[in-house]
């Protein structure tokens, strides 16, 4: 499984024309689901995407949570971070997951952060959607499990 965590203004989902998610101050989380992936892969992300010191502090300093700044997350379903682009010109997405079972871990990694006490909105699960952010900083982190 793999995350880019983007720290954010503001940030959004549009489909088909219409706004369906929206978020202030926060984290936008692109997820990837790859073969291989488990359960307790979606919780140790959650848990670690929540409690992620990347918000600035009063001394300017990295050391506040989303959870301490009382922001929001909002959560993508990204399958093309499980590309392979080693050889030729063209992605490989064999890695990927089968839809079907990464659905099944986005949901469970979606329940993880509201069990841990995340505010979060989501896109649409394999549909095509335009992400509108303002990314404060720029800060951007790669987890992966």
């Amino acid at each position: 499984m793999k995350i880019i965590v983007q720290r954010v203004k503001e940030a959004s989902c549009e489909i088909n024309g219409k706004i369906i998610s929206k978020i202030g101050k926060g984290l936008l989380l692109f997820i990837g689901i790859e073969k291989g992936d488990k359960l307790k892969d979606t919780n140790y992300l959650a848990r670690k995407c929540v409690n992620l010191r990347i918000f600035e502090n009063m001394e300017k300093k990295m050391n506040l949570s989303v959870k301490d700044v009382s922001g929001e997350i909002l959560v993508i379903s990204q399958f093309t971070l499980c590309s392979d682009c080693k050889k030729g010109l063209r992605p490989s997405f064999d890695n990927a997951a089968p839809p079907e079972e990464a659905f099944i871990l986005y949901k469970k990694f979606i329940s993880s952060l509201y069990s841990i006490g995340a505010k979060v909105k989501e896109g649409m699960f394999r549909k095509k959607m335009l992400i509108s952010l303002v990314n404060d900083g720029p800060v951007t982190f790669i987890l992966s499990s």
